[in-house]
């Protein structure tokens, strides 16, 4: 039998603690990180961190920073010429998800090494060598760099907006949908299927139901316990070369709203909901799940997000469309009206 390359491309280190940010100098150093880095950071990064950090690396020497307000290939664009004028060693992603994304997306195009340090746990993007980029002509992942390195304050994430943590914790349950489409698509069309790397996006996806039972106890604790799970579950991405044990129709679902409403919700805040629905379709427990987002106060009805009942039925009618080489539960022809209006009337995501 002929055997086939495949290439696991993962974080060199991860870094995990309350107020880690304060040994950042002690880190970079332990990486070998050396001059000239390009920083980008988040809009609201500034209020946050920003002066703690550049105290911690003034000693490497040449830095430079550059602020990006959103994840569109016009921002990715204009970050990249100036890492072409700087000509980094090293670029730091500083922020949430958009931040982060176009950081590595840049540190993809460019080769340079990539080191990430979420300020908002909002999805797995903070460690998946995948970016979502405005403005490609499609509303999918596309490739980026694997980070070098993770840094990730428990401090820093556990302060972000309620919201921002609930939507991760939504990106991740998502996973419990997502590895049964892999399943799927294995079987019927001999696709690669990873039981390593589907237990591991499984487990995160159990983690993240683990937070909602008890985040309004403990935080910090369940910040920890949702940031490790969206690492693990970008290394389950990292580990399969692609975001197939991470992204199926729940994720679909999502695109396909943002398709027909652009910015009416957070990606994760629309993972959960399609997750609710796939789980339905699926034969999963879709009311634990439901429970669950319920519990943390994530929305898990289109009237809490403000998106018309239409919206949410057209969304699961062209869902299979958005990328049609992945095969998912809805398969090639995906769902009639009447069915979507069923699902989502009966999982109550429209009344």
């Amino acid at each position: 039998m002929e055997l086939q390359e495949h290439v696991i491309d993962l974080p060199k280190k991860v870094y995990v603690g309350n107020g880690i940010l304060s040994k950042l100098g002690d880190y970079l150093y332990q990486l070998n990180v050396v001059d000239p880095i390009l920083v980008i950071i988040g809009p609201t990064v500034r209020k946050l961190v920003l002066g703690e950090i550049l105290n911690k690396i003034t000693w490497l020497g040449k830095v430079e920073m550059v602020e990006v307000n959103n994840s569109s290939i016009e921002e990715v664009n204009r970050t990249e010429e100036i890492a072409k004028r700087v000509n980094p060693k090293f670029i730091l992603g500083i922020g949430g998800g958009k931040t982060i994304d176009v950081a590595k997306y840049v540190a993809y195009r460019l080769n340079i090494n990539f080191i990430s340090i979420p300020t908002a746990p909002s999805h797995d993007g903070i460690t998946s060598p995948f970016a979502s980029i405005k403005g490609l002509g499609k509303p999918v992942s596309v490739k980026a760099k694997t980070p070098y390195a993770i840094i990730a304050d428990i401090l820093v994430l556990s302060s972000a907006p309620r919201r921002l943590i609930n939507a991760g914790i939504g990106d991740t349950i998502g996973k419990l949908v997502a590895i049964r489409d892999w399943k799927l698509a294995s079987k019927l069309t001999g696709e690669y299927y990873g039981d390593y790397t589907a237990s591991l996006a499984l487990l995160s996806a159990k983690h993240a139901l683990a937070c909602a039972k008890i985040i309004h106890r403990d935080l910090k604790y369940s910040v920890r316990l949702l940031t490790e799970a969206l690492i693990s579950s970008g290394v389950a991405m990292g580990m399969a070369g692609s975001t197939r044990p991470a992204s199926g129709s729940e994720h679909l679902f999502a695109h396909a709203v943002d398709l027909l409403q652009p910015n009416a919700a957070m990606h994760g805040e629309l993972v959960g909901i399609g997750t609710i629905l796939m789980a339905y379709v699926h034969g999963i427990n879709w009311k634990e799940i439901r429970n669950a987002l319920n519990k943390v106060g994530a929305p898990t009805t289109a009237r809490q997000l403000g998106i018309p009942n239409d919206i949410i039925i057209k969304a699961l009618t062209i869902a299979h469309t958005i990328r049609p080489e992945r095969y998912t539960i809805l398969g090639d022809r995906g769902l009639t009206w009447g069915s979507a209006e069923k699902i989502a009337r009966d999982t109550g995501v429209i009344e």
